[in-house]
């Protein structure tokens, strides 16, 4: 698909929501109010409004390589901090997904490049849960470290000043640890929400 297909179904796309709903646009261009923050992974396979069902403006996006949350990556805490703050989202979601490649080349014996430094803090969680980990099967390893990766990134979300301050201050915000699989489209809750500050 070249460039202009994309800006033609742009224009089929916009064209066909405003005969469904005239006024569809004019809604949507005078306010952001999300409850939902999504903290996913940039795989192109994981569209975050598609696979909730969420219309545009219903759902603050954040996406990076492997869904990581590091807490001095400012880009991440600019967007936590907005949809927190100025959004007042009442649900973060860190979701990652099963077959996950950064994950799987955080496992890997050979140097990828830049990437490497930024999966640093999943070859770490890997060596804190090798035990686990090399009881399984290789490909069970790298679905198991996704959904260890997932619950550890919510983690990080829960100990930011910005979700500590929120919750000293008495908003109600609750971080959730899901995993999408990509062979059914399926969403998995991987652990309990997390609403008040982890130790």
């Amino acid at each position: 698909m070249n460039i202009q297909k994309l800006l033609d179904t742009n224009k089929a796309w916009a064209s066909s929501v405003v005969a469904g709903d005239p006024d569809f646009f004019n809604r949507l261009k005078d306010q952001q109010s999300p409850e939902y923050l999504w903290i996913g992974c940039s795989d192109s396979r994981v569209p975050a409004n598609q696979i909730t069902g969420l219309l545009p403006g219903e759902i603050f996006v954040h996406r990076n390589v492997a869904n990581q949350v590091v807490e001095t990556d400012f880009n991440v805490l600019a967007v936590l901090q907005y949809a927190v703050d100025v959004l007042k989202v009442k649900h973060v979601i860190v979701c990652g997904h099963y077959g996950c490649g950064g994950v799987r080349a955080a496992l890997e014996n050979f140097r990828h490049g830049l990437i490497d430094n930024w999966l640093a803090g999943i070859r770490s969680l890997h060596r804190r849960n090798q035990e686990e980990l090399d009881a399984l099967s290789r490909d069970d390893a790298v679905e198991r470290l996704c959904e260890l990766n997932v619950i550890s990134q919510a983690c990080h979300v829960a100990r930011t000043t910005i979700l500590e301050d929120a919750w000293q201050r008495g908003q109600e915000i609750a971080v959730h640890s899901w995993i999408y699989r990509l062979d059914n489209g399926r969403l998995k809750e991987l652990a309990v929400p997390i609403t008040n500050p982890c130790l």
